[in-house]
């Protein structure tokens, strides 16, 4: 049994205080096949694909816990309608993308992409919250926002509720809604993130948020990352960057964005809004350098930026185009260089972090 400890271990039974997320049911399955607490990423995935993936995470994982995670932010459009974002979207964004299209001569998506397969919308929204609440999964974690009611039906039925936060001004708004821990996100993460460095951020909303238990995310690579997240007053590490180059996730990695990442340093990510319009994270690449550029417009805001560019961001991966294939990433992808399997992952993050924190010791007299 691993020495490595903290409450949270009790209190959701699971063996290390590492929490991992992804997009890959393998994946997420091997995380906690591994001693940790596994989240599924499930924004982009229709109600009846995230029924019957949460039903197969559940049969490779049995009696052990894990989580969903969905993004649902305030103010998005109320029916899931294409048409009526497009008949909005400024002709001056049209042409840019018709120009990048041009420019690298990709071709036309053979299917709607990621971004675009449906509309971020209330509509879609409940039906993917109620196909969340009617599952066995443990956990239901709120990537962007943190509805009150949501979070109330689901500690109703008996699951663990958590907000992902990057500010300590926006943990009353959470600990108002209810949920039972905390996420401290900081600048140093991948995909949607604040201004706020990780090292700043944990000890600012451990002492924020009272008795709710805090996860330390963003730049957290190795056990000394983890020793330095429990020092900070966290109860456990929230990593995501960790298991893209695990060999379970490569069926879903493009094998250019795999050689990308692991070429990349922690200097070679930019933040942008290019992708969907929320802040996003990814390895700097010609997309996001072609969004930077002179004379390119502002990202729109989401879902607008999601149908701007969501058959383009799908046909760049379907047809190659080697210079726009990107990936969301964090800084900690420096530390990430092979391709390796979960287990590995973690019994070196839990072999260090044990190393790291006897070593602590030695600075005590």
């Amino acid at each position: 049994m691993s020495r490595l400890y903290s409450p949270v271990c009790d209190q959701l039974g699971i063996e290390v205080p590492i929490f991992g997320f992804a997009h890959c049911v393998d994946t997420v399955a091997a995380i906690c096949n591994a001693g940790g607490y596994g989240v599924y990423g499930a924004t982009r995935r229709f109600p009846d694909e995230i029924r019957d993936e949460l039903a197969e995470i559940r049969d490779k994982v049995g009696d052990r816990p894990f989580g969903v995670d969905l993004v649902l932010p305030p103010g998005m459009p109320e029916h899931n309608s294409r048409e009526a974002i497009e008949a909005e979207i400024p002709e001056a964004h049209k042409r840019f993308v018709q120009q990048l299209i041009d420019k690298y001569a990709v071709p036309d998506a053979s299917e709607p992409g990621m971004r675009t397969r449906f509309i971020r919308s209330t509509e879609i929204e409940q039906a993917q919250i109620r196909a969340v609440l009617d599952s066995s999964v443990n956990m239901f974690a709120c990537g962007i926002g943190a509805p009150k009611p949501v979070i109330e039906e689901a500690k109703a039925l008996g699951k663990t509720t958590l907000a992902l936060v990057g500010s300590p001004h926006h943990v009353p708004r959470s600990i108002a809604a209810g949920v039972d821990m905390l996420v401290a996100q900081g600048y140093d993460a991948g995909a949607h993130t604040g201004p706020i460095g990780t090292f700043s951020l944990v000890p600012q909303l451990v002492d924020a948020a009272g008795d709710l238990p805090v996860l330390a995310a963003g730049g957290v690579a190795t056990g000394r990352h983890i020793a330095a997240a429990l020092a900070m007053g966290a109860q456990g590490v929230w990593l995501g960057t960790a298991w893209l180059l695990s060999e379970e996730h490569q069926a879903h990695l493009h094998p250019v964005n795999a050689k990308k990442l692991m070429q990349a340093g922690s200097g070679d990510t930019v933040i942008t809004r290019s992708e969907s319009g929320k802040t996003f994270r990814q390895i700097r690449t010609g997309w996001s350098q072609e969004w930077e550029a002179e004379g390119a417009p502002e990202p729109l805001k989401m879902p607008y930026q999601d149908v701007l560019v969501g058959d383009l961001l799908g046909a760049i991966e379907e047809h190659d185009i080697e210079p726009l294939i990107h990936s969301g990433a964090g800084q900690s992808v420096g530390y990430f260089d092979r391709i390796r399997p979960v287990a590995d992952i973690m019994a070196d993050l839990v072999e260090q972090a044990e190393r790291a924190l006897e070593a602590q010791a030695r600075f005590l007299r």
